[in-house]
């Protein structure tokens, strides 16, 4: 497929994708119950953190951690009680337990005791993505009693991790369009800098379009130099807002991806 014919396609799918009807049947939907701010960063971190899976048993546990909290997660994690925490310890979501959900909390409310806004755990560590991450990682995990465990649910770029999770967690908060698909509530990070997420299905579509090399004999979960790749690529189709295209290649790869075309 030559490049002017995937400039089309993929702007056309991601029209088609990035519109408010694709809000109900994905992750996004969860920080989508709120309008105060902090609430839509705590809500979709952890929307973000267990999408992996189903995606209506992710949306699922998201809404039963919401409604544990009150269905004000901001205010929970600065007020809860031990009682309040009590109430968290049945919870779970695949590998995601009470432990790390208790650690979550914890690493909250020593953030927003001292911060307006989750971009700021983000921003303080440097001017690129990569940075932003590998800060992240860090800060996240300098509280004095860190549970082993729970570092598994926190990617890094360090760690040759494509990040997909928190790279899908800062298109929700930085992307902003007249689709109100993704929010935009932060304006310290431009989406041109953003890194598209990527797994297994995206890059596989990618690779059917020739937007990457091909695998090899063994397809692996893509690591961050490949999503670096991935997301090169796709400023050449639009240098201000590449992440856009996450929309078109996760609607292909909804698709029967063998029979992709333009029409």
């Amino acid at each position: 497929m030559k490049s002017t014919q995937i400039r089309i396609l993929l702007d056309r799918k991601a029209e088609e994708f990035n519109q408010p009807s694709f809000i109900p049947f994905d992750p996004i939907s969860v920080p989508h119950l709120f309008s105060k701010k902090q609430d839509r960063e705590i809500a979709g971190f952890f929307a973000a953190i267990f999408a992996w899976g189903n995606r209506t048993t992710i949306i699922n546990k998201s809404k039963e951690l919401m409604q544990l909290m009150g269905h004000a997660p901001h205010a929970f994690c600065l007020q809860h009680s031990d009682k309040d925490l009590q109430s968290l310890l049945s919870f779970k979501h695949l590998t995601f337990n009470a432990t790390d959900l208790l650690y979550f909390i914890e690493f909250f409310k020593m953030h927003y005791s001292k911060e307006n806004s989750l971009e700021s755990a983000f921003t303080r560590h440097g001017d690129t993505v990569e940075s932003m991450l590998t800060g992240f990682y860090h800060y996240f995990f300098s509280l004095e009693h860190i549970p082993e465990r729970t570092r598994k649910h926190i990617a890094s770029p360090a760690k040759g991790s494509a990040c997909k999770r928190l790279n899908m967690f800062l298109r929700w908060m930085v992307r902003k369009d007249q689709n109100g698909v993704d929010f935009g509530i932060w304006t310290n990070i431009s989406p041109s800098k953003l890194i598209c997420p990527i797994d297994l299905h995206v890059a596989r579509v990618a690779r059917l379009l020739g937007l990457l090399k091909p695998a090899g004999n063994k397809e692996q979960n893509p690591g961050w130099e490949t999503a670096i790749a991935l997301t090169d690529y796709l400023r050449t189709l639009d240098s201000e807002d590449p992440v856009k295209y996450d929309f078109a290649l996760f609607g292909l790869g909804a698709m029967n991806t063998k029979g992709i075309t333009l029409y």
